[in-house]
């Protein structure tokens, strides 16, 4: 069928207004927001609600149109924009933004595919409750999106990943089918749990139109510090102390260096050096606790005394408020916003064994530095589960030296992904595949998994519509 015969169809199904094709008003939803990644589609479609999308993925699967699921396009490896063939539809799950069913006994919380991540927050306390997930992009990241990369972010130490926060899914399957998994039970025995294909599966095997997810008790008691430290090898110690000492409590610990730090410093406005020296390294560390009137800023205080006088923490802060603490965070959440605006950025995912971080730093650092002497490597991460993002900025005129990029960002990520395995880690620990490490899948994962993940595309979605060239499958029919 002829693309504008789609596009006609298409506006059938959710109204002439929902379905864009001018450039000018499709150009946001065909690039990421790094602009890496840029391609081109038929047209943005914009459905109301499921049934809508259910629609939509009937006449692609009857035509063969590919079909590239976006929430807020706040992602950072290519997962939600299309190639340039112009064949595919973008299907931007905005509008199905409302939340369904709340339920502050059950601890569950039922909302659409569009509600963004600070939204979905907001409604947790407003009822009293706390969903944990956070990010630094949850002002306009979807719940959808999140569901789909299997996001982590900064409390995944506490309460895990996404996979772990969900409790049931509505899903679109290739064939326009909705399937209602949307229960929130805790236990569920009877057959495969077919919800956890989908988390992670970056709408590859369906489309995700809403989620139940996990409630906590909100935290009353809290208290953020901000440690200088000499070295990864006493950032580790310090952690298994906190841990040792106060438990699941500790509910983030995220490591900066001290040339992530200054590229914050230095690019975002609003930004202060929370302590007096500079040091190679720094730990943000958050402990809550559901109860009221803990002095768990006391009891932080006391174990980062014993660290202080034992040589293994160079100096150290504790929040004295929420605004202080608010600005700590602010370093942490700015990181990404600064690499941007610090050059061209070649960015990683990797995650190793917690006790090989040091190693894994060392080494990858010592490799990119071989490939281009003028690279800054900068770090930042989940020290809690291994997640170490390790930043390689070039200076911004590598871009008209006339030497190819595109190559040695290859080679610097090849590098950095095979110390992590080869030290028993991964190449994707939370953004996802995408487009950007989908080449050294088969590399990392072996053959009988990759036949595995390639079996259960083709039969899912036979006709490979559903966000072609992501992940693993036939790809773009």
């Amino acid at each position: 069928m002829a693309g504008g015969d789609v596009i006609a169809r298409a506006r059938a199904i959710v109204g002439p207004a929902q379905v864009l094709c001018e450039p000018a008003d499709t150009a946001p939803f065909l690039a990421d927001w790094r602009g890496r990644y840029r391609g081109r589609a038929l047209g943005v479609v914009h459905p109301a609600d499921a049934a809508q999308v259910a629609a939509v993925v009937r006449l692609c699967a009857e035509t063969g149109t590919p079909l590239v699921p976006q929430g807020g396009n706040t992602g950072v490896v290519g997962g939600a924009i299309p190639d340039m063939s112009g064949r595919s539809l973008v299907l931007c799950l905005s509008r199905l933004n409302r939340v369904r069913e709340l339920d502050p006994i059950g601890d569950s919380l039922t909302v659409e595919a569009g509600c963004t991540l600070a939204a979905v927050q907001a409604a947790a306390e407003a009822a009293g409750r706390l969903f944990p997930m956070s990010l630094g992009s949850e002002g306009s990241c979807q719940i959808g999106g999140t569901v789909a990369t299997n996001a982590g972010g900064t409390a995944v130490l506490r309460y895990g990943p996404m996979r772990d926060l969900v409790l049931g899914l509505e899903v679109v399957l290739p064939d326009g089918t909705l399937w209602d998994g949307l229960r929130a039970l805790r236990k569920d025995n009877t057959g495969y749990a077919l919800k956890h294909l989908f988390i992670g599966a970056e709408g590859t095997l369906g489309i995700v139109t809403a989620a139940t997810l996990k409630l906590f008790p909100r935290p009353r008691s809290s208290a953020t510090a901000f440690l200088a430290l000499a070295s990864l090898e006493a950032a580790l110690e310090v952690f298994a102390r906190l841990r040792g000492t106060l438990g699941d409590r500790v509910t983030t610990a995220e490591i900066l260096s001290e040339a992530q730090l200054a590229a914050v410093l230095a690019h975002v406005p609003g930004t202060v050096r929370p302590l007096a020296a500079p040091a190679p390294w720094y730990l943000l560390a958050e402990v809550t606790d559901p109860m009221a009137g803990l002095d768990l800023a006391g009891a932080l205080e006391e174990l980062l005394a014993a660290g202080l006088e034992d040589g293994g923490i160079a100096d150290a802060l504790v929040a004295r408020s929420e605004a202080q603490a608010a600005a700590l965070w602010k370093l942490r959440h700015s990181v990404s916003e600064a690499n941007r605006k610090s050059g061209i950025v070649i960015g990683h995912d990797t995650a190793v064994p917690i006790a090989r971080i040091p190693d894994f730093v060392a080494r990858a650092t010592a490799a990119i530095s071989a490939l281009r002497a003028d690279a800054r490597v900068m770090a930042v991460g989940h020290i809690g589960d291994g997640n170490i993002h390790l930043v390689a900025i070039l200076p911004e005129s590598t871009r008209t030296t006339g030497r190819p990029l595109e190559p040695v960002a290859q080679a610097i990520s090849a590098a950095v992904q095979r110390v992590a395995v080869e030290l028993g880690g991964t190449i994707s620990a939370e953004h996802g595949i995408g487009q950007s490490v989908r080449g050294a899948l088969a590399a990392f994962k072996g053959p009988a998994e990759m036949a595995l993940m390639d079996g259960i595309k083709r039969l899912f979605d036979p006709r490979g519509i559903m966000n072609p060239g992501k992940v693993v499958g036939p790809g773009t029919p």
